[in-house]
């Protein structure tokens, strides 16, 4: 026999007994006997939420509940701070940024005739302001970080 034929062998082999159940040896099991679960207790269990009285005659508040216990648990984060204001150099820039390809996508879904220079402006105004913002944006830590670089041994 062949090497290529001993393994189509295989294959067969393995295809035949695909849907076989497996014979376990209780020394193979890698948790005790104990731990074995009968297969009347496997069944599904279904588990329902508590059923709660309500009567929409009854609108009032519980007594036995203070208005305090009502906002226990329930979190409430800050305001988020204001953000930074720009200066005029960093607004031109994100102008440019987004205002070139949506003057280029308007144009083109309005079908507008589009002169040479309008393209070249477009195009430039957003190679510039991509230029512009990554030039900016500076690889130094910021000016109020400490003497420091942040690390603690």
């Amino acid at each position: 026999m062949t090497p290529q034929s001993d393994e189509d062998e295989v294959w067969r082999q393995i295809v035949a007994s695909f849907n076989d159940t497996a014979e376990r040896d209780s020394a193979d099991q890698p948790w005790p006997d104990s731990e074995n679960v009968p297969a009347e207790q496997q069944a599904r269990r279904v588990v329902r939420p508590a059923e709660v009285d309500r009567d929409d005659d009854d609108h009032e508040p519980r007594p036995d509940r203070d208005d305090e216990d009502e906002d226990e648990g329930h979190f409430e984060p800050p305001p988020p701070p204001p953000l930074p204001k720009l200066d005029l150099v960093t607004k031109v820039a994100w102008v440019a940024l987004f205002g070139g390809p949506a003057y280029l996508l308007v144009a083109a879904m309005a079908n507008w005739q589009m002169e040479g220079w309008a393209l070249f402006t477009a195009v430039a105004a957003f190679i510039g302001g991509f230029v512009a913002l990554v030039v900016r944006m500076g690889d130094g830590p910021p000016g109020d970080s400490g003497w420091d670089d942040g690390a603690v041994l």
